[in-house]
């Protein structure tokens, strides 16, 4: 029997699988399936017809070429070998063509034979599983909503008697504290908190009871919950097994060719297939449209200050020749990563160390010399002095 978690997230948006009504989007899987099939039937009826079109048009060009081939001056051995490309193309075409047919009178078959056996429909129902499993999830939820109800009522009956309550202290304070006002009023005021304390813990109780008369309901509720849920994932789990089987069936016909570079493509392809996991797929479901969906917890966001990108303007050759030009140069040690814009700027990565050569003009820039030899322009407050 399911049982209450001992620490049940959140759900203050009320999209959790056991709130009423949320089953729906499990329901509606049967409708996308049915509808998958209808998809995966005409994208691979397309790819019959791609098939048959290039199984044509591989004859064609063959049936052109022979006739060439025969009146030109080649001979012995070389024309053997020209002609097995028709020979070959003829093959290609017959087994391209035998796919196309493959695909239609086998695959598209098959698919819209179970398609037809695994979706039985109900006379204005829709398909009878839509149909049974809303049925059942709609009588499991039934006394749950009504319980649910009958919760949000009584607790809504208890805030107002407590605001009553909270109202009538007011008052009766008041009355206290008013020394003109006789005795026999302030004793109705005091009368009158005390029903309204009273009225406040006899809806408590009632409040109380009633919750815990969901509590109690609440395994009930959730054992019935989940027998309807592992009902319909177990008649997914086969619909996936299905179709698994389907596009292996499928890729089986198309792997045709002993080409390398075409083999490793469909194998890629293969290994894709074969890491179809019906439970993983299940579970995926489980986790997002079922009862393991989980609460997204408000948490803080750490700030992250703005890059300060710095520009500088155009230095006139006047203003550079002024600068005094440090002899020998002083290491500096890059503090922040800076991409140069223009081709007189250097480029550094932060904690790269390089040589100062001139101290810095009234725009902020100074010029270097990195190891590279490269000299240029560089922001002054983007490095410091290198011990």
């Amino acid at each position: 029997m399911a049982s209450l978690p001992k620490d049940p997230p959140e759900d203050a948006a009320k999209q959790s699988f056991w709130m009423p009504g949320n089953y729906v989007p499990t329901v509606q899987r049967t409708n996308r399936s049915f509808q998958a099939c209808n998809d995966i039937v005409a994208c691979f009826m397309e790819r019959a017809n791609v098939e048959k079109q290039y199984a044509q048009q591989l004859s064609q060009w063959s049936n052109k070429w022979k006739s060439i081939a025969e009146s030109r001056p080649l001979y012995g051995s070389l024309m053997t070998a020209w002609q097995s490309f028709f020979t070959s193309t003829d093959r290609l075409s017959s087994l391209h063509a035998s796919i196309s047919q493959a695909l239609v009178t086998e695959e598209g078959a098959r698919v819209k034979a179970w398609q037809k056996e695994t979706f039985p429909k109900k006379i204005f129902c829709g398909f009878k599983e839509s149909h049974t499993n809303t049925t059942s999830f709609s009588r499991a939820q039934r006394p749950w909503s009504k319980k649910l109800i009958k919760l949000d009522k009584v607790r809504t009956a208890y805030f107002k008697s407590c605001q009553r309550e909270l109202g009538a202290l007011e008052k009766e304070k008041q009355s206290n504290e008013n020394t003109a006002m006789s005795e026999e009023k302030k004793e109705r005021f005091k009368q009158a908190r005390e029903k309204a304390t009273e009225e406040k813990e006899k809806i408590r109780d009632q409040y109380e009871k009633t919750l815990e008369d969901v509590s109690s309901y609440t395994p009930r509720y959730m054992e019935e919950m989940e027998a309807i849920f592992d009902s319909a994932q177990e008649e997914e789990r086969k619909r996936i097994s299905f179709l698994k089987q389907t596009f292996l069936s499928i890729h089986r016909h198309l792997d045709v060719t002993n080409n390398e570079s075409v083999k490793a493509v469909y194998s890629e392809l293969h290994q894709t297939l074969m890491a179809i996991d019906e439970q993983e797929d299940l579970k995926w479901w489980k986790n997002n449209h079922g009862p393991g969906m989980a609460t997204d917890w408000p948490k803080i966001k750490e700030w992250v200050p703005p890059v300060k990108k710095l520009k500088r303007k155009k230095r006139d050759q006047k203003g550079k020749e002024s600068n005094p030009v440090m002899i020998g140069g002083v290491k500096v040690r890059a503090v922040y990563e800076y991409v140069g814009e223009e081709g007189d700027e250097l480029s550094f990565k932060a904690g790269e160390v390089f040589l100062k050569v001139e101290e810095e003009d009234d725009q902020g820039w100074c010029r270097g010399v990195l190891s590279g030899g490269k000299e240029g322009f560089y922001p002054a407050n983007y490095v410091e002095v290198a011990e």
